[in-house]
């Protein structure tokens, strides 16, 4: 699926129990976001909730936003047993 979000293009990559909701992630997507590759939504006590991670080989990748984490990210940050999604940046070649 195809998603643009202020001129910046993703896809999902995974949506867990349909936690993926457009019209939550347009209202809550800023510019803060536009340099991640990937995005994640996961969803606690019925509000959206977004974190930004950096891909493998982005030197901006750190111990706390690189996504090989992302699966500690959600056991250790997100809502147990909850609903999240995952997009990634499309970029232009």
């Amino acid at each position: 699926m195809k998603i643009v979000l202020e001129n910046n293009e993703y896809e999902l990559e995974k949506d867990e129990k349909e936690g993926f909701d457009l019209e939550e992630l347009k209202s809550k997507y800023t510019d803060y976001f536009y340099d991640f590759d990937y995005i994640i939504g996961d969803w606690a006590y019925g509000k959206l909730r977004l974190k930004g991670f950096y891909g493998l080989n982005n030197k901006k990748a750190n111990n706390i936003n690189n996504i090989r984490d992302i699966d500690k990210y959600i056991k250790n940050n997100c809502a147990y047993n909850c609903k999240y999604f995952i997009i990634k940046k499309v970029y232009k070649k």
